[in-house]
């Protein structure tokens, strides 16, 4: 990391996307805290690799830095708040949301993986940790997106990831239970070494991707924990240069 980066505090805008005065703040100590407890509250648990995690891994680096004290929060999530809210959606599918001072910063499906906007899972560094959600055909097509992106290649890689994603999303839709299906995580693992070659993350690449997810989605939107969520989540990081690693397109599991 070099010496200017060292000398600037985490800041929201630096991991989620948001704008205006909470974009600037630096994260601090209660405002993680003050999201752990909404996670807590209802879900029971902190979320792996939700908002939570990410703001509590951030404020301690703050903190050791000397950039804020272990009682401070931030003016933003302390005049405006910081909340988790739940969504119901049909088939039985519940979205929880979390927020600071009104602005999201990560939305995750009750008992799955978390997808904070814009964040990579953990915290400041590594992959973004999709799950357990079942591979459907937008999954298969964002994939693919992202395959053809980080390769150059015109056409698919032969036994490569988005044509395991294909024969996953394929065989899912024919099989009735839930546990039974491939996983993206089943798909991904070890993507790197199934890629002829790789590059980071881009916002052009995460924008090819989210639109890929979109157009074979029967929402017509994309998924919280999937796939064209990830590729944000690595491209943003790239662009803030948070450290000297850059996070590839297959880099979205770990």
């Amino acid at each position: 990391m070099s010496q200017q980066q060292q000398q600037q505090a985490i800041r929201y805008g630096d991991l989620f996307e948001v704008q205006g005065e909470l974009a600037e703040k630096a994260v601090a100590p209660r405002d993680a805290a003050m999201m752990q407890t909404a996670e807590n509250t209802l879900t029971g648990h902190t979320q792996k690799g939700g908002a939570a995690a990410v703001m509590q891994s951030a404020a301690a680096k703050n903190e050791r830095a000397g950039f804020v004290c272990h009682g401070d929060a931030s003016e933003v999530a302390d005049d405006l708040g910081v909340s988790a809210t739940e969504t119901d959606f049909p088939a039985g599918r519940t979205v929880i949301t979390e927020s600071v001072g009104g602005q999201v910063v990560g939305k995750f499906d009750q008992g799955g993986s978390a997808a904070a906007t814009g964040v990579p899972g953990g915290g400041c560094g590594g992959g973004v940790t999709i799950g357990k959600k079942p591979v459907e055909r937008s999954d298969a097509a964002a994939i693919q997106a992202a395959e053809v992106r980080a390769t150059s290649r015109t056409t698919i890689v032969p036994g490569g990831i988005a044509a395991a994603a294909q024969s996953a999303a394929t065989f899912n839709a024919r099989t009735t239970k839930d546990e039974e299906k491939t996983t993206l995580a089943d798909v991904l693992s070890n993507a790197k070494a199934k890629l002829p070659a790789d590059r980071p993350a881009t916002r052009k690449d995460a924008e090819g991707v989210a639109g890929a997810e979109m157009r074979n989605d029967p929402f017509l939107t994309t998924h919280p924990t999937g796939v064209a969520a990830s590729v944000a989540a690595a491209a943003r990081l790239n662009q803030q240069a948070l450290n000297n690693n850059n996070n590839n397109i297959d880099d979205i599991v770990q």
